[in-house]
Order: structure tokens, then C-alpha cells, then sequence
């Protein structure tokens, strides 16, 4: 085991153990370490391993020890909701870690100090005025044997799962690069909402919602390292054509039951993940099998922003007259129909029918080039299936977004299928970030990197369905 010092003669820390240790949310490398002081703290890693080889910016979050919400439950704070969210988020991304900070205890002054502040705050002092009046400071803590713990994990760059912008300030004071910081948002309670209030008001916090920040997305700013920025900022920055592919799928492959059932295989937060897609884009893509099947109106209405344009290929053009694409006007619709069917009026104002150019299928490629004809250059293919992986398997999909839900199905609707490799190293390996949505896991594969994307984050026509929506 070895001693780590960081510059200026800051606390150092010694590696004392190694093991692991299997949780609710999968199995973490948990390392001990002993600070110069004699504290000890621990660090739950996933991913991470001591040859430190460069790779994606893992997900780190700094916890700070706390009996009464990570041990026994206490509805007075959210630091329990917080540490077992901060979990959830690493052992999803697949690449980084949780430093658990012993000392820590009511923001550094101890425990008993804490409950004495907590009788404070039971007479009408917030909880910066209760740690004054016992004559500590506000925020007492200090984050060298942090920065020390991911040095000496060889996490030299680092998202940050944090609100507090002063963990922020000194990770980067101690030589640990923050390239991107995200808050937590946790359930406000009666019991807790004051003391939330006051982390905002108070000491500098992030406000919990992000609703804030899609404004400047969707026009075309990228407003600093939130939620949103952070999962759609290289969308908002990318230049030129883009063409994004989306799946809902179980955990076992299907977007849909043999009976054609999709209502609905993922949750609700995944649908707002998608409508956030569709407003980020020209138009959005699906095939006339999954119109049929599901009805879907492909509209924006989950969060702000402006509807696509809908394009229905449908080369034997079976969607019929009733469909919702075809008499909801809330946005255009693009019909592209074979050119052996018969001819068929605009049966809306909103529909503009295109009979397809050529004989023979509706190649990916020759669909976006139909479509940028048309000044539709941001495209979202969003199903069923097999289009999803006919789009795919053509070289022409930029970035696959593919939410998987925890639910096994066992026979149905097939979602994504790629071609087949005899060996696994020739498989399609992307680079892929991961987050959680509800109960769902969302990654987003880059099939085809950009000059602007981020390049070290690890941060997803037949009878078949997408999500309907």
C-alpha cells in the first residue's frame, strides 16, 4: 500500500485495503484509505482499475459521512436519497466513482454538534445559523484526502455528481480536472424542504430542476454543465447533418409482446428523454408498420419545444386515411409512398405526399438525401426495429440512444439487430455513456463521432413498433 501527498504539503492518504463489495445496485470495488489525521474513508468504485489507462471521464461523487440520512433514514436531510442516487448513477455508467468522506458529519463539526444544531433548528434557526450560534463555521469541511483518494485512483478528470459548486471549486484548487458537474435532484419533504431552501439560498447550491437550462438548448446555446447540457449539449453544438436513432426496449431484446403490445415498455422519464430528442430535430422517422401498429402522433408534448416534421415511409402505402399522422394537424407530415401504388391525393391540409424516386427499397441513405431535398437535416429515426436497424446497419446513424427497461418478455417484437460476428472482438464496440431514467437505463452508443462531440465521456420498415408516444 502507498502514501499519496498532494502539493503544498496537503493531507495525503495511505490505500490500506482492497475488495469488493456487491450492493443493491451491482457490485463496487471498495478501497480503504487512511488519511494523515488518522480518518478513514473509503471509495466504491466500478470500472476503475490501478493501471490507469486513459479511457472515458468517469462519474464521480463526493459524500459526505451522514448517521442519520445514510444509515438510518432521516427525512431532516437528503444525504441518504443522495448516496444511494449516486450509486445507482455509477454502477449505470459503468466507470466511476463514490469517495465516502468519514469526518464529515454536519458539514465537519461532528455528530453531537450536528443534533446540538438540529435543537437549534428545532427553534427557528436554518441550519447555517444553528452551526454559527454553536460557534462553528458554516461549512467546516475540507476535501484534500478527496482529491488525494482520486488521485491515487488514477481519476485525474472527473464528471462530478454534485450541487454544490464549492466541490467543484476545490477539486479543481487540488489538481482534479471537472469537466462537466451535475446536481441530484432528490424528493422534496416537509421535513427537508427548509433545509434545501437553504443550500440554495445560503451556501451557493444548484436549484434541483433543470428545466432551466433547456430554454438555451433548444436555442441552440449550450448554458454550462447541468442535466440537460450535459446529455444534449453535443447535439446543440454539432454542425451540420446529424441523424440520431432511438429504441425502448426490455431488458431481453423486445420492443413489443408477440401481440404487438408496446403501451409501454419503458417508463415515463424515458418518453420526455425522447420528446426532448424530437424537438432537437428536423424530422423524425418511423415506418409504416409502426403508424399502423401503434397510432403514434411523433408530436413534442412532454417538454417545451417545437414539433418535427413526421415522415411515414411507406412503400406500399397501407397507412390508412384514419391514421393520427394524417389528421392530426399539430405538425407536418411527410408521406413517402412506392411509386407503384396508385396515386393519392394529400388527404390534409399538414400532409405533403413523395412518392419514392426509384424501384426497389427505401435505402437509409437515399431516404436522408430525399429528405435533405427538403431542407430536413437533423433526423431522429425513432422505429420500429427493423428500420432502426436497417439505419444502423448502413454506416448512417450518428448517435443510437437505446433505453433498456427492467423487464424480460420473452417473446415479441425484436429491437435492435445488427449484423453478425463469429468472434466477439469484431463486435460493434461505440464509445457509450449511460444514465438512469426512472427505472430504466438509457446509453447512447456514438456510432459516428464528430469534431465537436466529446470524445472521452462513457457520461442508447417492417411490423414491428416503436415506442408509442
Amino acid at each position: 500500500m502507498s502514501t499519496l501527498r498532494q502539493p503544498h504539503g496537503r493531507t495525503g492518504v495511505e490505500r490500506c485495503a482492497d475488495t469488493t463489495l456487491p450492493t443493491r445496485h451491482g457490485t463496487f470495488r471498495l478501497t480503504a484509505y487512511r488519511d494523515t489525521a488518522g480518518t478513514e474513508h473509503v471509495a466504491l468504485s466500478v470500472g476503475v482499475t490501478d493501471d490507469h489507462r486513459p479511457g472515458a471521464t468517469p462519474v464521480v461523487r463526493l459524500h459526505s459521512e451522514c448517521l442519520t440520512g445514510d444509515a438510518l433514514g432521516s427525512y431532516r436531510c437528503d444525504c441518504g436519497e443522495q448516496l444511494q442516487h449516486a450509486l445507482r448513477t455509477i454502477a449505470a455508467s459503468g466507470h466511476g466513482a463514490l469517495v465516502y468522506l468519514r469526518g464529515h458529519e454536519g458539514r465537519g463539526i461532528g455528530l453531537v454538534e450536528k443534533l446540538r444544531a438540529y435543537a437549534l433548528q428545532d427553534t427557528g434557526l436554518d441550519t447555517v445559523d444553528a452551526n454559527l450560534a454553536l460557534g462553528h463555521p458554516a461549512d467546516a469541511r475540507g476535501y484534500d484526502a478527496a482529491a488525494a483518494i482520486l488521485h491515487d485512483l488514477g481519476l485525474h478528470r472527473v464528471r462530478l455528481l454534485s450541487a454544490n459548486p464549492a466541490k467543484e471549486r476545490a477539486l479543481r484548487d487540488l489538481g482534479i480536472a471537472v469537466v462537466g458537474r451535475e446536481g441530484i435532484a432528490v424528493r422534496t419533504r416537509p421535513e427537508n424542504a427548509r433545509y434545501l431552501a437553504t443550500k440554495r439560498a445560503r451556501m451557493g447550491h444548484d436549484h434541483p430542476h433543470v428545466e432551466d437550462e433547456w430554454p438555451a438548448l433548444l436555442a441552440g446555446e449550450v448554458p454550462g454543465s447541468g442535466q440537460l447540457s450535459l446529455r444534449y449539449g453535443d447535439l446543440v453544438r454539432h454542425r451540420g447533418p446529424l441523424v440520431l436513432a432511438q429504441l425502448g426496449q426490455s431488458l431481453d431484446g423486445f420492443i413489443a409482446s408477440r401481440t404487438g403490445d408496446a403501451r409501454f415498455v419503458t417508463g415515463p422519464q424515458d418518453r420526455e428523454h425522447l420528446h426532448r430528442l424530437r424537438a432537437l430535430v428536423d424530422a423524425v422517422v418511423v415506418g409504416a408498420a409502426t403508424a399502423r401498429a401503434d397510432d403514434c402522433r411523433l408530436t413534442v408534448r412532454d417538454v417545451a419545444g417545437p414539433h418535427p416534421v413526421r415522415v411515414v415511409l411507406d412503400p406500399r402505402r397501407t397507412l390508412p386515411h384514419d391514421a393520427a399522422l394524417l389528421t392530426d394537424g399539430t405538425a407536418p407530415t411527410t408521406w413517402v409512398v412506392g411509386p407503384g401504388v396508385d396515386p393519392v391525393p394529400p388527404p390534409a391540409p399538414h400532409v405533403r405526399v413523395v412518392t419514392w424516386p426509384a424501384e426497389g427499397v427505401m435505402e437509409p441513405a437515399l431516404v436522408l438525401s430525399l429528405l435533405a431535398d427538403h431542407g430536413l437535416h437533423r433526423v431522429l429515426v425513432e422505429g420500429g426495429g427493423r428500420l432502426v436497424s436497417a439505419f444502423v446497419t448502413a454506416g448512417v446513424v450518428d448517435r443510437l440512444y437505446l433505453t433498456t427497461a427492467p423487464v424480460l418478455v420473452g417473446d415479441g417484437v425484436p429491437g435492435i439487430r445488427v449484423g453478425g460476428e463469429d468472434r466477439m472482438a469484431d463486435a460493434l464496440r461505440p464509445t457509450a455513456r449511460r444514465w438512469l431514467a426512472g427505472e430504466d437505463v438509457v446509453t447512447e452508443l456514438v456510432l459516428r463521432p464528430a469534431p465537436s462531440a466529446r470524445q472521452d465521456e462513457q457520461v442508447d420498415v417492417g411490423d414491428d413498433h416503436a415506442q408509442p408516444a
